[in-house]
């Protein structure tokens, strides 16, 4: 399969982010593991799209961070979903499901005739 879903991380990135923490606070590796398991595959996030998208949810008040040790004992950081980030992630999942249904209409939709 070709590798081209570079456009679709980049508006999508940070609703999978945020999704994955829903259940609790993960480090960058665990959040890029995560996303690549539940796709089965499909999606493999990069260090030089996470980090910086990171960034920008922290600065967005969409997550937080703290230092810890890894499963690993290796220093690692954390991010959790902050209350802000919660509200964020239920406005963006609307749309991505609102944008998903109406896609699939068009990709079983017959071609008109010309």
């Amino acid at each position: 399969m070709p590798n081209d879903t570079g456009d679709l991380l980049q508006g999508t990135l940070s609703i999978l982010i945020l999704k994955t923490l829903v259940t609790g606070p993960a480090h960058g590796y665990g959040i890029a593991s995560w996303i690549q398991r539940t796709t089965h595959e499909v999606l493999h996030i990069q260090e030089g799209s996470l980090y910086p998208a990171l960034r920008r949810l922290e600065d967005k008040k969409w997550v937080s961070s703290e230092w810890g040790l890894s499963e690993n004992n290796r220093r690692a950081r954390y991010y959790s979903l902050t209350a802000k980030g919660r509200k964020q992630l239920q406005a963006e999942a609307a749309v991505w499901v609102r944008y998903a249904a109406a896609i699939q209409l068009v990709l079983g939709a017959e071609p008109a005739l010309a």
